[in-house]
Protein backbone atom coordinates (compact mmCIF):
# COMPACT_ATOMS: atom_id res chain seq x y z
CA UNK A 1 0.00 0.00 0.00
CA UNK A 2 1.33 3.40 -0.93
CA UNK A 3 1.44 6.47 1.28
CA UNK A 4 -1.33 8.10 -0.77
CA UNK A 5 -3.52 5.02 -0.39
CA UNK A 6 -3.09 5.09 3.39
CA UNK A 7 -4.16 8.72 3.45
CA UNK A 8 -7.37 8.15 1.49
CA UNK A 9 -10.55 7.95 3.61
CA UNK A 10 -11.58 4.76 1.81
CA UNK A 11 -8.16 3.09 2.17
CA UNK A 12 -8.06 -0.48 3.53
CA UNK A 13 -7.91 -0.46 7.35
CA UNK A 14 -4.80 -1.59 9.16
CA UNK A 15 -4.65 -5.19 10.36
CA UNK A 16 -5.24 -4.40 14.03
CA UNK A 17 -8.33 -2.33 13.08
CA UNK A 18 -9.73 -5.36 11.29
CA UNK A 19 -8.97 -7.43 14.40
CA UNK A 20 -10.81 -4.88 16.57
CA UNK A 21 -13.85 -5.17 14.33
CA UNK A 22 -13.69 -8.98 14.37
CA UNK A 23 -13.33 -9.10 18.15
CA UNK A 24 -16.36 -6.82 18.44
CA UNK A 25 -18.29 -9.22 16.21
CA UNK A 26 -17.22 -12.16 18.37
CA UNK A 27 -18.32 -10.40 21.56
CA UNK A 28 -21.77 -9.85 20.05
CA UNK A 29 -22.09 -13.30 18.43
CA UNK A 30 -20.91 -15.22 21.50
CA UNK A 31 -22.99 -13.15 23.91
CA UNK A 32 -19.96 -12.29 26.04
CA UNK A 33 -20.51 -9.98 28.99
CA UNK A 34 -18.42 -8.21 31.62
CA UNK A 35 -16.21 -10.72 33.44
CA UNK A 36 -16.01 -13.19 30.53
CA UNK A 37 -12.59 -14.08 29.14
CA UNK A 38 -11.57 -13.72 25.52
CA UNK A 39 -9.62 -16.54 23.85
CA UNK A 40 -5.83 -16.30 24.11
CA UNK A 41 -3.70 -14.48 21.54
CA UNK A 42 -2.77 -17.66 19.67
CA UNK A 43 -6.37 -18.88 19.51
CA UNK A 44 -7.68 -15.47 18.42
CA UNK A 45 -5.01 -15.23 15.74
CA UNK A 46 -5.99 -18.66 14.39
CA UNK A 47 -9.72 -17.93 14.56
CA UNK A 48 -9.39 -14.55 12.85
CA UNK A 49 -6.71 -15.59 10.37
CA UNK A 50 -4.24 -12.86 11.34
CA UNK A 51 -0.83 -12.60 12.96
CA UNK A 52 -0.44 -12.58 16.74
CA UNK A 53 1.16 -9.13 16.58
CA UNK A 54 -2.08 -7.71 15.13
CA UNK A 55 -4.10 -9.40 17.88
CA UNK A 56 -1.70 -8.08 20.51
CA UNK A 57 -1.98 -4.52 19.17
CA UNK A 58 -5.79 -4.72 19.07
CA UNK A 59 -5.92 -5.97 22.67
CA UNK A 60 -3.67 -3.11 23.78
CA UNK A 61 -6.09 -0.63 22.19
CA UNK A 62 -9.05 -2.34 23.90
CA UNK A 63 -7.23 -2.23 27.23
CA UNK A 64 -6.49 1.49 26.81
CA UNK A 65 -10.18 2.09 26.07
CA UNK A 66 -11.15 0.22 29.24
CA UNK A 67 -12.90 -2.62 27.37
CA UNK A 68 -10.58 -5.41 28.53
CA UNK A 69 -8.11 -6.01 31.32
CA UNK A 70 -5.16 -8.18 30.33
CA UNK A 71 -3.28 -10.55 32.61
CA UNK A 72 0.13 -11.92 31.71
CA UNK A 73 1.23 -15.48 32.26
CA UNK A 74 -0.23 -18.87 31.54
CA UNK A 75 -3.11 -20.91 32.83
CA UNK A 76 -6.80 -20.18 33.41
CA UNK A 77 -6.18 -16.71 34.83
CA UNK A 78 -4.14 -15.45 31.86
CA UNK A 79 -5.56 -13.55 28.90
CA UNK A 80 -7.96 -10.66 28.38
CA UNK A 81 -11.08 -10.27 30.51
CA UNK A 82 -13.96 -8.04 29.42
CA UNK A 83 -14.30 -5.24 31.92
CA UNK A 84 -16.48 -2.19 32.48
CA UNK A 85 -14.34 0.94 32.78
CA UNK A 86 -15.36 3.10 29.81
CA UNK A 87 -15.65 6.20 32.00
CA UNK A 88 -11.92 6.11 32.80
CA UNK A 89 -10.97 6.13 29.12
CA UNK A 90 -13.43 8.92 28.33
CA UNK A 91 -12.07 11.00 31.20
CA UNK A 92 -8.47 10.57 30.08
CA UNK A 93 -9.30 11.45 26.47
CA UNK A 94 -11.30 14.54 27.44
CA UNK A 95 -8.56 15.74 29.79
CA UNK A 96 -5.94 15.34 27.07
CA UNK A 97 -8.04 17.18 24.50
CA UNK A 98 -8.67 20.01 26.96
CA UNK A 99 -4.95 20.21 27.75
CA UNK A 100 -4.03 20.25 24.06
CA UNK A 101 -6.73 22.86 23.35
CA UNK A 102 -8.31 20.63 20.70
CA UNK A 103 -11.51 21.06 22.70
CA UNK A 104 -12.51 24.44 24.08
CA UNK A 105 -14.13 25.01 27.44
CA UNK A 106 -17.14 26.41 25.63
CA UNK A 107 -17.59 23.14 23.74
CA UNK A 108 -17.38 21.13 26.95
CA UNK A 109 -19.78 23.43 28.82
CA UNK A 110 -22.21 23.38 25.88
CA UNK A 111 -22.14 19.57 26.03
CA UNK A 112 -22.77 19.61 29.77
CA UNK A 113 -25.64 22.03 29.24
CA UNK A 114 -27.34 19.77 26.68
CA UNK A 115 -26.89 16.65 28.79
CA UNK A 116 -27.89 18.14 32.13
CA UNK A 117 -30.89 20.05 30.81
CA UNK A 118 -32.16 16.85 29.19
CA UNK A 119 -31.46 14.82 32.33
CA UNK A 120 -33.16 17.33 34.65
CA UNK A 121 -36.21 17.61 32.39
CA UNK A 122 -36.40 13.82 32.00
CA UNK A 123 -36.16 13.23 35.75
CA UNK A 124 -38.79 15.88 36.47
CA UNK A 125 -41.15 14.51 33.81
CA UNK A 126 -40.77 11.00 35.24
CA UNK A 127 -41.67 12.30 38.70
CA UNK A 128 -44.70 14.12 37.31
CA UNK A 129 -45.90 11.03 35.45
CA UNK A 130 -45.37 8.76 38.46
CA UNK A 131 -47.31 11.11 40.71
CA UNK A 132 -50.19 11.64 38.28
CA UNK A 133 -50.78 8.27 36.63
CA UNK A 134 -52.77 5.48 38.25
CA UNK A 135 -51.32 1.97 37.64
CA UNK A 136 -53.15 0.19 34.83
CA UNK A 137 -51.72 -3.33 35.06
CA UNK A 138 -49.71 -5.05 37.77
CA UNK A 139 -46.58 -5.59 35.63
CA UNK A 140 -46.58 -1.96 34.48
CA UNK A 141 -47.19 -0.80 38.04
CA UNK A 142 -44.22 -2.81 39.33
CA UNK A 143 -41.95 -1.43 36.58
CA UNK A 144 -43.08 2.13 37.27
CA UNK A 145 -42.55 1.58 40.99
CA UNK A 146 -38.99 0.33 40.41
CA UNK A 147 -38.17 3.32 38.20
CA UNK A 148 -39.70 5.69 40.75
CA UNK A 149 -37.62 4.11 43.52
CA UNK A 150 -34.42 4.56 41.49
CA UNK A 151 -35.29 8.20 40.77
CA UNK A 152 -36.14 8.84 44.44
CA UNK A 153 -32.79 7.35 45.48
CA UNK A 154 -30.97 9.62 43.01
CA UNK A 155 -32.84 12.74 44.12
CA UNK A 156 -32.13 11.82 47.75
CA UNK A 157 -28.42 11.70 46.88
CA UNK A 158 -28.77 15.14 45.31
CA UNK A 159 -30.14 16.44 48.63
CA UNK A 160 -27.30 14.77 50.54
CA UNK A 161 -24.75 16.38 48.20
CA UNK A 162 -26.30 19.81 48.76
CA UNK A 163 -25.99 19.36 52.54
CA UNK A 164 -22.39 18.19 52.14
CA UNK A 165 -21.55 21.24 50.01
CA UNK A 166 -22.99 23.47 52.75
CA UNK A 167 -20.50 21.89 55.15
CA UNK A 168 -17.49 21.88 52.77
CA UNK A 169 -14.30 23.34 54.27
CA UNK A 170 -12.57 24.35 51.02
CA UNK A 171 -13.18 24.62 47.26
CA UNK A 172 -11.79 21.15 46.51
CA UNK A 173 -14.16 19.51 49.00
CA UNK A 174 -17.07 21.59 47.67
CA UNK A 175 -16.33 20.39 44.12
CA UNK A 176 -16.21 16.74 45.23
CA UNK A 177 -19.78 17.01 46.52
CA UNK A 178 -20.79 19.16 43.55
CA UNK A 179 -19.69 16.32 41.27
CA UNK A 180 -21.78 13.90 43.35
CA UNK A 181 -24.79 16.20 42.93
CA UNK A 182 -24.51 16.38 39.15
CA UNK A 183 -23.89 12.64 38.78
CA UNK A 184 -26.99 11.96 40.89
CA UNK A 185 -28.88 14.34 38.58
CA UNK A 186 -27.79 12.27 35.58
CA UNK A 187 -28.73 9.03 37.39
CA UNK A 188 -32.20 10.41 38.12
CA UNK A 189 -32.84 10.45 34.36
CA UNK A 190 -32.34 6.67 34.23
CA UNK A 191 -29.82 6.49 31.36
CA UNK A 192 -26.53 4.73 32.15
CA UNK A 193 -24.70 6.06 29.08
CA UNK A 194 -25.58 9.63 30.07
CA UNK A 195 -24.18 8.90 33.54
CA UNK A 196 -20.91 7.57 32.06
CA UNK A 197 -20.50 10.62 29.81
CA UNK A 198 -21.33 12.98 32.68
CA UNK A 199 -18.79 11.28 34.95
CA UNK A 200 -16.11 11.68 32.28
CA UNK A 201 -17.00 15.33 31.70
CA UNK A 202 -17.02 16.19 35.40
CA UNK A 203 -13.76 14.35 36.11
CA UNK A 204 -12.07 16.07 33.17
CA UNK A 205 -13.35 19.45 34.41
CA UNK A 206 -12.43 18.90 38.08
CA UNK A 207 -9.50 21.36 38.09
CA UNK A 208 -11.51 23.99 36.20
CA UNK A 209 -14.41 23.52 38.60
CA UNK A 210 -12.17 24.17 41.61
CA UNK A 211 -10.80 27.29 39.89
CA UNK A 212 -14.38 28.46 39.24
CA UNK A 213 -15.33 28.07 42.91
CA UNK A 214 -12.19 29.94 44.00
CA UNK A 215 -12.99 32.72 41.51
CA UNK A 216 -16.57 33.06 42.73
CA UNK A 217 -15.54 33.06 46.38
CA UNK A 218 -19.11 32.85 47.67
CA UNK A 219 -20.85 29.56 46.84
CA UNK A 220 -24.26 30.78 48.00
CA UNK A 221 -25.46 31.41 44.45
CA UNK A 222 -24.35 27.97 43.30
CA UNK A 223 -26.19 26.38 46.21
CA UNK A 224 -29.33 28.35 45.42
CA UNK A 225 -29.10 26.94 41.90
CA UNK A 226 -28.65 23.40 43.21
CA UNK A 227 -31.71 23.75 45.41
CA UNK A 228 -33.79 25.11 42.51
CA UNK A 229 -32.77 22.19 40.29
CA UNK A 230 -33.55 19.67 43.02
CA UNK A 231 -36.90 21.27 43.91
CA UNK A 232 -38.01 21.45 40.26
CA UNK A 233 -37.23 17.75 39.75
CA UNK A 234 -39.11 16.76 42.89
CA UNK A 235 -42.06 18.97 41.86
CA UNK A 236 -42.11 17.39 38.39
CA UNK A 237 -41.56 20.73 36.62
CA UNK A 238 -39.42 19.86 33.60
CA UNK A 239 -39.25 23.41 32.24
CA UNK A 240 -38.13 24.89 35.55
CA UNK A 241 -35.55 22.13 36.02
CA UNK A 242 -33.98 22.73 32.59
CA UNK A 243 -33.97 26.50 33.11
CA UNK A 244 -32.33 26.14 36.52
CA UNK A 245 -29.54 24.03 35.00
CA UNK A 246 -28.87 26.69 32.35
CA UNK A 247 -28.72 29.46 34.99
CA UNK A 248 -26.41 27.36 37.14
CA UNK A 249 -23.84 26.67 34.41
CA UNK A 250 -23.92 30.32 33.30
CA UNK A 251 -23.12 31.33 36.88
CA UNK A 252 -20.36 28.74 37.35
CA UNK A 253 -18.68 29.36 33.98
CA UNK A 254 -19.42 32.94 32.85
CA UNK A 255 -18.14 33.59 29.35
CA UNK A 256 -18.33 29.91 28.33
CA UNK A 257 -22.00 29.80 27.38
CA UNK A 258 -23.57 29.85 23.91
CA UNK A 259 -24.19 33.61 23.98
CA UNK A 260 -20.61 34.58 24.85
Amino acid sequence: MTTDERRRPDARPRAFEEVLARIEERIGADGLTVGDRLPGERQLAEQLGVGRSSVREALRVLETLGVVASQAGRGPDAGAVLTSRPGNALTDLLRLHLGLATLSMREVIDTRLMIEQWAAARAAAANAAANAAAPARMAEAETAEARTAEAETATARMAEAIAAMDAARDPAEFVEHDIAFHLALAEAAGNRLIVAVMRALRDALRRYAVDAVVRLGDTGGLQDDHRRIHRAIEDGDAGAAAAAVAEHLARAYPGSGPDS
